[in-house]
């Protein structure tokens, strides 16, 4: 595998402390009662076969569950952008961060992650909590068809096509770069989302293009606004 341009070194220079305020979203916190409701359509939606998971970005490297099975995977239709905008979480009000969706068009290589059938119930619990904690992220799952070894089979993903005044779709390589470069929250920095994310594809023998370009635009900027060597004033903190 060829070396990351973006380096462990530039994360933790675009890394700060951020503590967690009531500004950090925009959006209404969804209680336990949304998320048994978010549950249950999920469940009660489910189509035939095993239950499976996309992951095309934070769940290949942080997808809180154990899974039985990685299945290589492709979701046609779909590709990876970081669209999103945050302002909690990855980023805060004053500086944004971006986070990854699928969106409409082209072809999305990721992995399908299985859930053991006794385990389903918990699992999509998890999920939804912690892919859609707002009250506002209601519909924000759906299911995809994916193309595998085994051949077609269907896969829950989250943030597949979202609408919404946070949305900002097709946005310059180099404005992503200087947002990813920039942003960091209470759970850590967009280059380390970025890093991390890179990295597992990587490992899964998968090289997303738009991605690697953006991981050197993203360690050219850092390199431009946190000099190494340079103290920030803001100090350090491990990513989430």
């Amino acid at each position: 595998m060829r070396e990351l341009v973006l380096t462990e070194d530039h994360v933790a220079r675009a890394t700060r402390v951020i503590p967690e305020t009531p500004a950090s979203t925009i959006y209404t916190r969804a209680g336990d009662a949304d998320f048994a409701r978010r549950t249950a359509r999920v469940l009660a939606s489910r189509p035939k076969g095993p239950f499976l998971v996309f992951a095309y970005g934070s769940l290949l490297w942080n997808p809180t569950f154990e899974s039985v099975a990685r299945h290589a995977a492709v979701a046609p239709g779909w590709h990876r952008q970081f669209c999103i905008e945050i302002f909690g979480f990855r980023g805060t009000p004053d500086v944004p961060g971006l986070m990854m969706a699928l969106m409409a068009g082209g072809s999305c290589s990721g992995v399908a992650l299985e859930v053991a059938e006794a385990d389903v119930g918990e699992v999509v619990d998890g999920l939804v909590r912690r892919e859609t904690p707002m009250v506002d992220h209601e519909d924000d799952w759906r299911w995809i068809t994916v193309d595998t070894l085994r051949g077609k089979a269907n896969a829950l993903v989250f943030w597949a096509g979202p609408t919404g005044p946070a949305i900002r779709p097709r946005l310059p390589l180099e404005t992503v770069a200087r947002q990813l470069a920039l942003a960091c929250g209470y759970r850590g920095s967009g280059a380390e989302y970025l890093r991390n994310t890179v990295l597992s594809l990587e490992q899964h023998g998968i090289r997303d293009r738009n991605l690697w370009c953006l991981q050197r635009l993203v360690a050219a900027e850092i390199d431009r606004h946190y000099p190494a060597g340079a103290e920030t004033g803001s100090g350090r903190a491990a990513g989430a």
